[in-house]
């Protein structure tokens, strides 16, 4: 692969100091587009068609759990996809990015505006719509992550890179939380769709991943068996198995929340934008704390310090009666500053562990990033398709269908959204204090 720009990162460069403003925006605008489609692929989605469309909760899960299992198992190989892009060179890359951008506009805008309304027919054209839009999701975002993580850094450094992305996501996910309800959906895929435009031409001007050497590995050396070395790593499976008890934790509550703030809560609609913004704003107000507590405690003891405070709100949460919507605002905030560790601290742990697990005969460093993010996204994904299939078919099994008043079903909804995510978490910072803190592996 040969350097197409002056901007090419080239060896002994400083990856953070080229990832200064200009490079940052550049490359994490694509986070804000993608983040932008996340809450309402993620939050909004299962309570609209819920409710606009009246389809049950058990079909809903069902229907959501098909769809996200296929878009998790198709990660790796977008992973993998990804690698020999990037072997062949950057442009290829970006062109990848921009394929997955149309099939995402696409598959976003009609799902949300379908050309069909019959009950049964609904329900093919909502998971052959889920299944489109997610290809397009994940392609992108495999493309996206193994960008950052091949420009190397030390912990400091590749924190800071994923902040950029993260930080700029974080601030589309509030506008999304925002714009459907003062502006409707239509405006919002409006909007969404020159998001994804002015993310692809601002990630075609960013700076660009070191070069493999001419003759280092060829595109095919390089590609084979690349999708299974991140599980010859002790440490990535460590690593994995914490995010993924993590990433149930946070996925559950995420997408019952709405439901939580319209029957136990008891609030109305009008406050959900400020509830789902004070969120997400301050995840994104929280990240540079965090990036300053890495300094001092690192990013595994960083991490386990955002569990321990998101624990904490959640057993808070279980005690919110309804009206107490001063509280649950209260609430949202500190567990939005729990999210900014959770978005950007185990991005940064794996590309340590990507930097430290390249081998020998490979090409250089990073240059399977694709593989271990392919698999990353696919953890990312089966914890959301479980926390839906799961979550609201039990909680329709227990007795609650939106709207639902009486106490039995205002509890199981109260057990599912506030108990089981700090069960979860729990579980998840044993994991990462035994296997990551206790058993330390340089990155």
């Amino acid at each position: 692969m040969k350097p197409e720009k002056s901007d090419t990162l080239g060896e002994g460069d400083d990856p953070t100091g080229a990832f200064g403003k200009r490079n940052g925006l550049a490359y994490g605008l694509m986070g804000f587009a993608l983040a932008f489609a996340a809450l309402p692929l993620y939050v909004i989605l299962p309570n609209h068609y819920a409710r606009e469309f009246g389809v049950p909760l058990t079909t809903l899960g069902a229907v959501l759990l098909g769809a996200r299992l296929f878009d998790a198992f198709i990660d790796p190989a977008l992973g993998r996809l990804t690698d020999r892009l990037f072997a062949r060179s950057v442009r290829a890359v970006l062109v990848l990015g921009a394929v997955a951008a149309l099939l995402l506009a696409a598959g976003f805008a009609l799902l949300f505006f379908p050309l069909v309304r019959q009950p049964h027919a609904l329900v093919i054209w909502a998971t052959a719509m889920l299944m489109l839009t997610y290809a397009g999701y994940s392609a992108l975002s495999v493309a996206h992550q193994s960008w950052a993580a091949m420009l190397g850094g030390n912990e400091v450094q590749r924190s800071r890179i994923v902040a950029w992305r993260e930080g700029l996501g974080l601030l589309g996910v509030v506008t999304a939380s925002l714009l459907p309800v003062l502006l409707g959906l239509p405006a919002t895929t409006a909007v969404f769709v020159v998001a994804l435009l002015l993310g692809w031409l601002g990630w075609q001007r960013a700076v660009r991943p070191v070069p493999l050497p001419a003759g280092l590995a060829a595109p095919a050396e390089l590609a084979a068996g690349s999708v299974w070395q991140p599980w010859r790593q002790p440490r990535f499976r460590r690593l994995m198995a914490v995010f993924m008890l993590n990433g149930i934790a946070s996925a559950v509550p995420a997408t019952l929340v709405l439901f939580f703030i319209q029957d136990r809560l008891a609030a109305p609609a009008r406050l959900e934008p400020l509830f789902l913004g004070s969120y997400f704003l301050c995840a994104a107000l929280s990240i540079p704390l965090w990036l300053a507590l890495v300094r001092r405690l690192g990013l595994a003891r960083s991490w386990l310090a955002g569990m321990l405070l998101a624990m904490s709100v959640f057993v808070w949460a279980s005690q919110i009666a309804a009206g107490q919507t001063l509280a649950f605002a209260l609430i949202c905030a500190l567990s939005g500053v729990a999210l900014g560790a959770d978005l950007a601290l185990p991005s940064a742990l794996l590309a340590g562990v990507i930097q430290v697990g390249s081998q020998p005969g490979a090409g250089a460093p990073g240059q399977a990033a694709g593989a271990y993010f392919g698999w990353w996204n696919f953890a990312t994904k089966l914890n959301l398709a479980l926390a839906a299939g799961l979550a609201l078919p039990l909680l329709g099994l227990f007795g609650y269908a939106p709207g639902a008043r009486d106490e039995a079903a205002l509890q199981a909804l109260v057990i599912a959204y506030c108990v089981l995510p700090c069960i979860l978490k729990a579980l998840a910072a044993a994991g990462l204090y035994g296997l990551l803190i206790r058993q330390p592996t340089p990155a």
